[in-house]
């Protein structure tokens, strides 16, 4: 049973995208050096093996990828997405016509690699701010077409998702702000124009654009290339701009949240978030993630 605060993944989704990497990989003439030097009737069991430590991402493209090659295949997952791997973890094993199950190893593997390979790398990002209530976030820096995938990817790890694209949030960056004329303007309008549901954030750099925001009032403020000094300082003026007190501020839901972003990386990201933000945005986390090795072994005799 899915557990229900977990993020799932559209079956949909997922089928849509291993049928597109299947056929970029087949090409006209499907799997030649199967068809060459295996007979059709054969069958095989092969292993999905973790060879180093991380977390798990992306099962169900894996466990599709072999599915939609051929549905005879029989994938057994013994763990589940957002579980942590140790080197030699034995993650799936998948047994059934020898010729598709090599057919659809290379598609499996990059999914599963790939995802797991972000979701690990957000879990180190995240497990070094655990101690604040600050949380990591994923940007619009995603390989194009994957987008949905990585930010799945990065919850299993432990991270937060931010806007999913151009449609679901409104973000006012520095080249709205120099068209609309000001900070507060851009936020009025971006007020006027949104409905109740839509949140309203902009991007400051300096702490009189910061002032300048709060009394617009928006939803978030983007703390942009900020060093730890001024997110400390953005923080009080945030916190004396609501009128609270330190005790109070961090679990007022009425204030405006406070976001940090630019060089954000593994050697940083402990600082900013003893600052007192609530969430730190970086594109490493996805467009620097290394894939997690994984292996799939057949199994002899």
């Amino acid at each position: 049973m899915t557990t229900p605060h977990l993020p799932v993944l559209s079956p949909l989704m997922v089928e849509e995208q291993v049928r597109a990497a299947l056929v970029e990989d087949l090409g006209r003439a499907g799997d030649i050096t199967s068809q060459a030097t295996i007979a059709p009737d054969m069958t095989a069991t092969a292993e999905l093996n973790a060879r180093e430590e991380g977390i798990v991402a992306g099962l169900d493209l894996a466990r599709a990828a072999f599915r939609l090659m051929d549905p005879e295949i029989r994938f057994e997952a013994f763990v589940k997405d957002g579980d942590r791997l140790e080197p030699g973890t034995v993650i799936a094993t998948v047994s059934g016509p020898a010729r598709a199950v090599l057919s659809a190893e290379r598609v499996a593997l990059n999914f599963l690699m790939h995802l797991c390979g972000v979701a690990t790398h957000t879990g180190h990002f995240a497990q070094e701010i655990a101690h604040t209530q600050a949380k990591v976030c994923c940007t619009r820096k995603t390989i194009p077409g994957l987008r949905a995938l990585e930010k799945y990817a990065v919850r299993m790890g432990g991270g937060s998702s931010h806007r999913y694209g151009l449609d679901d949030a409104i973000l006012i960056k520095d080249n709205h702000i120099a068209v609309a004329g000001g900070v507060a303007p851009a936020i009025r309008a971006a007020r006027a124009f949104a409905g109740h549901l839509v949140k309203v954030e902009v991007e400051v750099t300096t702490l009189e654009e910061l002032e300048e925001a709060l009394e617009a009032q928006p939803d978030v403020v983007l703390l942009d290339n900020m060093g730890p000094e001024l997110l400390y300082r953005a923080v009080e003026i945030n916190r004396d701009c609501a009128g609270l007190t330190d005790a109070t501020y961090a679990a007022d839901p009425r204030r405006v949240k406070l976001e940090a972003s630019g060089n954000v990386n593994l050697k940083t990201i402990r600082a900013i978030a003893e600052t007192g933000v609530d969430y730190i945005s970086t594109s490493k986390i996805t467009m620097a993630a290394p894939t997690l090795d994984i292996g799939l072994d057949v199994v002899v005799g």
